[in-house]
């Protein structure tokens, strides 16, 4: 419906632009401390209040949703760039050896959590941001590959498709040609899917300590800090969990709009 894609796109655009504003400009410095300021609540000065360590919470959600946005933008890139090629492959060669090796590939990656996936890239390289963001890209590219390799299959019997090959058009150029731009529109769409996945994983990473380190803020590290002053300071933990709830809306809701823009069946069927 246009009125998600409306709503989905402001929520989306909002902590967009806030993101893009932190590189600028915050109310407050990030890593200063103010310790008698601490557990301050909502008022005029802060807006949203103030951490354990007399730190402004509006600050540290708009750098937050810098950290959020930029982990999920380069994991869903890694999985787009590596995945749609070895679906497009996958399709193109399909009930080959090549196909089979992709495809058994991809589930024996669904066998393996993000977490799981990102605790044994820390075991090896240590926590930190760029870890995070390859272990949700690998968890996005069988996410890609499946997706592209079923859109693909039901394009390559069709007509047109016979007709380039006729032509004398290989299985490379017809899948970059004719079969990508196709689908285009449904990887849009799960793009976005998979980029409010990537938002969930990232403050989850950063909720054990596998993501974003300190003094970095992050959404789910400030939910990890809030955990034992819940009881007397709760807007410690409302807050960067609404950040994440609305952010995490706002693009299923803007999937969903676009969905509906961008597939001609449903088009077809509301007029």
């Amino acid at each position: 419906m246009k009125r998600n894609l409306i709503i989905g796109g402001a929520l989306s655009t909002l902590f967009t632009l806030a993101a893009l504003l932190s590189f600028l400009w915050t109310p407050y410095d990030v890593t200063a401390l103010n310790i008698g300021a601490k557990f301050g609540t909502p008022n005029g000065q802060n807006l949203l209040g103030t951490d354990h360590f007399g730190r402004d919470i509006l600050s540290m959600l708009m750098v937050g949703a810098r950290i959020s946005i930029a982990v999920a933008l380069a994991a869903v890139s890694f999985g787009i760039l590596l995945g749609v090629p070895l679906g497009l492959l996958a399709a193109a060669r399909r009930g080959s050896v090549v196909d089979e090796i992709i495809m058994r590939s991809n589930d024996l990656v669904f066998a393996f959590p993000s977490l799981v996936i990102a605790i044994l890239i820390t075991a090896v390289f240590g926590p930190s941001l760029w870890n995070a963001i390859l272990a949700i890209g690998i968890f996005n590219t069988p996410v890609f590959a499946r997706v592209t390799r079923g859109a693909a299959l039901s394009l390559w019997t069709l007509d047109y498709i016979m007709a380039a090959r006729v032509a004398g058009k290989g299985a490379f150029r017809i899948s970059f040609e004719h079969i990508l731009p196709n689908i285009l529109n449904l990887l849009i769409v799960q793009a976005t899917i998979q980029f409010a996945v990537g938002i969930i994983i990232e403050a989850g990473l950063s909720y054990v300590g596998l993501g974003a380190q300190p003094p970095i803020p992050s959404w789910g590290r400030m939910l990890a800090d809030s955990q034992t002053m819940i009881s007397f300071a709760p807007h410690l933990a409302l807050f960067p969990g609404a950040a994440i709830v609305l952010m995490v809306l706002g693009l299923n809701l803007l999937g969903d709009g676009l969905r509906d823009a961008l597939d001609p069946k449903i088009r077809r069927a509301r007029t």
